[in-house]
């Protein structure tokens, strides 16, 4: 499985963000190989972490190449103070399974 997180302080949003925002997120989950996401804040940080998983690198490849996130790539100074992207490959998850999901 990928897993890729967003870690970002956001700015300011406007009504070209909200649409490219939206359109990414209906692209992402219509993609096979899409498993979930999950978003995590640290207010005491003023942080967001937007994170989505994938089963493999070619769902991930093809979220990267989509047009919305293109433009929206281009202009993240725009609508975010500062961000960071990790992309990890995980090997394992366990637990006792209500946090799954």
């Amino acid at each position: 499985m990928i897993c890729v997180q967003f870690v970002f302080r956001p700015g300011t949003y406007d009504e070209v963000f909200h649409r490219l925002d939206g359109e990414i997120d209906e692209y992402a989950r219509s993609l096979p190989g899409f498993v979930r996401t999950e978003t995590w804040t640290m207010p005491d940080q003023g942080l967001v972490n937007a994170i989505y998983y994938f089963t493999d690198q070619q769902a991930l490849a093809h979220l990267a190449r989509f047009p919305a996130h293109r433009e929206a790539k281009g202009q993240v100074r725009r609508w975010y103070e500062a961000h960071h992207v990790v992309v990890t490959e995980v090997k394992a998850t366990y637990g006792d399974g209500p946090l799954t999901g």
